[in-house]
């Protein structure tokens, strides 16, 4: 059995279905290249981040996306004195279980899910991890995923509550769609694995390294989503001089993200912004000069908010090694005001002008009737595995949870291909 690093306990490292390890890795180290080498994680390549992933060779897709927030958790772990293997295999793992279409292919599998419980992507990582993802099978052949420890699927959990504690859905998504799905992180016939991996905890907190799996995340896409928008021609940061028009950029940041944000509180945050050394002072037009300008500002602000909660933890005593639930990840509300204002002006300026309308209506409609001919024609129309999985199931809900996972599990292009094989076969 692995050995338990310090200062994690002996049952942090355990597996739900024990397992020799004549490895010289550390049992995160194992986590970590479980995931690496998923079929999940490589499907994300494929998968809508904000926009189409097929759209620009330069947009970020889930899979980039992936990694950037790994990248950021790690060195942050590092900073803070978490595990930054286990940091870095939870932010592999945290966007696994998205389906096709992003957060508008959620919010499609949750409506066609009402009747089992709903949909979540959240709740489909664990899913994903601990049933989906063909690695470990018990005694009577049954799928244990990828059988991590206890303490990576604690950390890859951002919402450790099922869904009649999630609280309702408000503000929106960093693609501009309404949340309309409410965030929790396991369905009913996961509860057991999921009672394993949260023992001794049943009070809704997430440990440590999921709090910073999940700042790195806040902090990838807030950073992120405005680089690639400058690239696309969306967004001039040097042409917002114009307070009448920062105004309405932070009325849409409280509206969609944060309704306690002030004017002032925000107009101080893009001060403190736009005083750093690169940010731009002339529109970007595509040139080495003014790329390597972008690129130095996305690493900026990155490490500045990093810098920020180091700080901030240092101040607050949470430093050298620090595990699970020996403390909290302290965000400071300037760098919470900063990250959402980068949100804002995002939002304000792509996502709102939103001639996305009947492309995500037609989206949506296309994986209702995916579900539908899946459901019609099981299992023989099913991948193999997920043949076995409904041939298996106890009853209509068990089966229709099947047909679910094999929709979430598709990218966007194998969505779109698998809609006219079974509704549009052709002569």
């Amino acid at each position: 059995m692995d050995s338990a690093p310090t200062p994690y306990a002996e049952a942090d490292v355990e597996r739900y279905l024990p397992e020799p390890s004549g490895s010289l890795r550390s049992p995160f180290e194992r986590d970590r290249a479980r995931i690496v080498h998923s079929a999940a994680l490589r499907r994300l390549a494929a998968k809508t981040q904000v926009v189409g992933p097929s759209t620009d060779d330069f947009i970020r897709n889930r899979l980039t996306h992936t990694l950037e927030v790994a990248q950021v958790g790690r060195d942050l772990a590092s900073a803070l004195g978490c595990d930054s293997d286990l940091v870095e295999a939870a932010c592999l793992a945290h966007d696994l279980g998205h389906p096709p279409f992003g957060h508008n292919g959620e919010r499609a599998l949750d409506a066609a899910a009402q009747d089992i419980g709903g949909f979540e992507g959240n709740a489909q990582t664990l899913r994903v991890l601990t049933r989906l993802e063909a690695k470990t099978l018990d005694g009577d052949g049954h799928s244990l995923g990828l059988n991590l420890t206890r303490a990576a699927l604690d950390a890859a959990t951002k919402y450790p509550w099922p869904v009649q504690d999630a609280p309702p859905p408000q503000g929106h998504h960093a693609d501009g769609l309404p949340r309309a799905v409410r965030k929790f992180g396991v369905y009913a016939d996961d509860a057991t694995v999921f009672t394993w991996m949260r023992a001794g905890r049943d009070d809704g907190r997430t440990c440590v390294e999921a709090q910073v799996m999940d700042f790195a995340d806040d902090v990838a896409y807030s950073v992120h989503d405005v680089e690639d928008a400058v690239v696309a021609g969306r967004i001039d940061l040097s042409a917002l001089g114009d307070r009448a028009r920062r105004d309405e950029i932070w009325a849409t940041a409280r509206s969609w993200y944060a309704p306690d944000l002030g004017s002032d509180a925000a107009e101080a945050a893009f001060a403190r912004l736009s005083r750093h050394p690169a940010w731009p002072r002339t529109a970007y037009d595509g040139s080495r000069p003014t790329l390597a300008g972008l690129k130095n500002l996305t690493s900026g602000l990155i490490n500045r908010f990093c810098q920020s909660v180091q700080a901030a933890a240092e101040q607050a005593g949470l430093s050298g090694s620090v595990a699970r639930y020996a403390g909290d990840v302290p965000i400071p509300a300037e760098t919470r005001a900063e990250i959402t204002v980068l949100k804002g002006i995002a939002a304000h300026l792509v996502m709102k002008a939103d001639d996305r309308v009947s492309v995500l209506a037609a989206q949506r409609e296309l994986l209702a009737e995916l579900v539908e001919a899946y459901w019609r024609r099981a299992p023989a129309v099913l991948d193999h595995a997920f043949q076995g999985d409904f041939e298996a199931a106890d009853d209509d809900a068990g089966r229709l949870r099947v047909v679910i996972d094999q929709v979430a599990s598709l990218t966007d292009p194998s969505a779109v291909h698998a809609h006219a094989r079974l509704l549009d076969p052709g002569p």
